[in-house]
This record gives C-alpha cells, sequence and structure tokens, in this order.
C-alpha cells in the first residue's frame, strides 16, 4: 500500500494561542474531507497546548519547529523532547535553514537533535537544502553531503522515523519562488536513491520554499515529491485548505465548496 502524501506547515513566529484556536476552528471543518493525505501543523510552542485541545481526536497532527538535544538540564529557555511527547507532538523539525542563520546550527547539532528526539518516539522532520542557486547536479551533491552529515549514523529503523524536506534557501522567504519543477524532481529522486541505499524506503520526502496554492499542483506531480513543507501560504487556513485538496480526485474533493464559501464570506 502507497504511503499518503503528507502536506504540513510551519507558522514560524506567529500566531498566539487565541490566534491559534480560531486558525484551526477555521481549518478543521474545511479539510475534514481529506483523508488521503496526512496533514500536519506545527505551531509556536506557546500554541502547541491549543494544537492538542483543537486537534486531539482529528486527523490533523501537530508538532513543533525545534528541539534541544539533551532530554532535561541547565538550557535556558530550551524546550525537550520529553516536554514535546508531553504536549501530544508527533512531529518536530530540526535544522531550518533560519536556525542555521540565527542560531549559527551546524550539521553535527542537527544530528544530535534528530538522535534524541527519535529516541524519545517522535517523528523528525530534517531540512536541507542548498544556499543560492546552482545547477542540479550540484545542488544534490549538497543535499547528499547535508544528508550524510545528519542521517549517516542512523541505521534503517531509525532513518524510518524521519521525513526529508528539501527547501532550498534561496526560495524560502517574502519575494523569493518555488524551485523549478526539474530541479526539485532531480534533488527528490537523488534523496530516495540516497535512503534507499541504506534501505530507508518509507521515508516521505516533502518539498518546502514558496509553495502556495498556485505552485503546489506541479510540485506534487513530480517524481519523488511525497509532498509539501507549507510557509507563508499556510498562515491562511483557507489557502492551506486549498492546498491539502490539490490534485486530489474529483469524488473526494467537496471541500472545495467549503473552501468556495469560507472564501467568499471572507469578503463581504
Amino acid at each position: 500500500m502507497k504511503t499518503p502524501q503528507l502536506i504540513g506547515a510551519s507558522w514560524k513566529m506567529n500566531f498566539t494561542a487565541a490566534e491559534t484556536r480560531l486558525y484551526l476552528r477555521t481549518l478543521l471543518p474545511l479539510v475534514d474531507d481529506v483523508r488521503q493525505r496526512d496533514l500536519f501543523v506545527l505551531p509556536p510552542f506557546t500554541s502547541l497546548w491549543v494544537a492538542r485541545e483543537e486537534l486531539a481526536g482529528t486527523a490533523i497532527a501537530w508538532g513543533a519547529q525545534d528541539v534541544h538535544e539533551s532530554v532535561s538540564g541547565a538550557h535556558t529557555g530550551d524546550i525537550s523532547a520529553p516536554m514535546l511527547v508531553d504536549l501530544g507532538c508527533r512531529y518536530v523539525e530540526v535544522g531550518h535553514s533560519e536556525r542555521r542563520r540565527d542560531h549559527g546550527e551546524r550539521d553535527r547539532q542537527v544530528a544530535r537533535k534528530v538522535a534524541t528526539a527519535i529516541e524519545c518516539g517522535l517523528e523528525v522532520i530534517v531540512c536541507v537544502g542548498e544556499s543560492h542557486r546552482m545547477a542540479t547536479s550540484t545542488a544534490r551533491s549538497v543535499v547528499l553531503r547535508h544528508l550524510g552529515s545528519i542521517l549517516g549514523a542512523f541505521g534503517a529503523q531509525e532513518l524510518n522515523q524521519v521525513v526529508v524536506a528539501y527547501e532550498p534557501y534561496w526560495a524560502i522567504g517574502a519575494g523569493a519562488g518555488a524551485a523549478e519543477v526539474d530541479h526539485v524532481a532531480g534533488i527528490h529522486v537523488g534523496v530516495h536513491d540516497w535512503l534507499g541505499a541504506r534501505s530507508a524506503t518509507r521515508i516521505r520526502v516533502l518539498y518546502g520554499g514558496s509553495v502556495s496554492p498556485d505552485t503546489c499542483s506541479d510540485l506534487l506531480a513530480q517524481p519523488g515529491v511525497d509532498g509539501l513543507f507549507v510557509g507563508r501560504a499556510a498562515l491562511d487556513p483557507v489557502a492551506f485548505a486549498r492546498i491539502a485538496h490539490t490534485s486530489l480526485p474529483p469524488e473526494v474533493l467537496s471541500g472545495e465548496g467549503k473552501i468556495v464559501r469560507v472564501m467568499a464570506a471572507s469578503t463581504r
């Protein structure tokens, strides 16, 4: 049986707890018919308790945007994997380019976070990507080098608790655009080959970087793309719902009618 595509969103440093509750109550009825894909959201730490309250018993998973490599200790302001598990998190994201830029994180530290998160039972979304535009073959070498540094010491059983998110740094942020689809396909196929050589055949490889309702259909159609990791566009629950419905068979697209009604209501 084929593993369902995975569509997720990181909200970064956006939304208070009250705003999180409103977002999720808007989103849930719009995606309650999406059963052919797995969905998740990564709110800020301060809103994880709201995600647990609003999403418990639904098909949408939740998780965190980072985790410390230690399970406890004198690490002021940091959050441990057991704390996330206690809040019902399924996923945790590590290695995002903004963590590297703002906090100086490197592959060795990311690898330690992966190890701790896996040990605590979390599924880890490992972000990799090249820093600037380059030929696909060169970018693939950069991405595989990062994967080797971060995941090279893990066996197949541990790797199957990982999700890889390919996010070219140059495609992230206001004013950026998504990578060309042939470039995305070339990277994703290379990542799957790397994982397959390590018998990690169940890992889903997501694309992230300026994903929007306008770009998602072509991206999802590319070989090796097992889902999408959405940033800015997902700050609008209606837009995220549209992405979640993209390219599903017509018989399961009843949610599009609900989305249209919500969009119409929002313009009154």
